[in-house]
């Protein structure tokens, strides 16, 4: 497997002790939205072109998920790219490229669209930027990890994070990075990352 390719064994520590170790820069949290905000993320379809886009992608341009989380008009990640390479924007193009073509031949709807962006040849499915943020140290990479794996709760859409299935805080805490009662809407106090959304 090569050195970016899935590992679902993958820790929070053991990516903190390699990102610590050899660089900084190369570990990136994203948001990234609908057009107009239309709730289609988490269906069977959206999941489904979402997942075999980011197959898809990851062939050319190898990246590890290191958390993510699925909500029906958004989604929020920290992806790691490999050594000496910062090239996120062709990802995410890619990723949006590819899922659009397959949500379109699913028969999933599109949003309308400005002349600018059928002028442009762009579809009514994702919003045209993506918002980022570099993860600078240990601290603000758990704490933009944690902001994914509570934002279903965040947003209202359960009481418990560990109700929300499209998130990576399941896979967290088989690997005891959280207990399974983590993150409920007593414990969330903030917003930090208000302008991504």
């Amino acid at each position: 497997m090569s050195r970016l390719g899935r590992d679902p064994a993958m820790s929070y520590r053991v990516i903190m002790r390699r990102y610590l170790r050899s660089r900084s820069g190369q570990v990136y949290f994203f948001t990234l939205v609908t057009h107009e905000r239309r709730p289609f993320l988490t269906t069977d379809a959206g999941r489904s072109a979402l997942r075999e886009a980011i197959r898809h992608v990851r062939q050319t341009h190898p990246f590890r998920i290191t958390a993510i989380v699925l909500l029906p008009d958004h989604l929020h990640a920290v992806l790691e790219l490999p050594d000496g390479d910062s090239d996120y924007s062709t990802r995410w193009r890619l990723i949006k490229s590819q899922f659009t073509r397959r949500w379109r031949e699913t028969g999933g709807m599109e949003g309308d669209t400005s002349q600018s962006r059928q002028q442009k040849g762009e579809r009514g499915v994702w919003q045209r930027r993506f918002y980022e943020h570099t993860c600078r140290d240990e601290n603000d990479l758990k704490r933009c990890v944690d902001y994914i794996h509570v934002n279903p709760l965040k947003h209202g859409l359960v009481q418990r994070v560990r109700d929300w299935p499209w998130s990576s805080f399941h896979r967290y805490v088989k690997l005891g990075e959280y207990t399974s009662d983590w993150g409920n809407a007593d414990d969330w106090y903030g917003d930090e990352f208000l302008d991504a959304e």
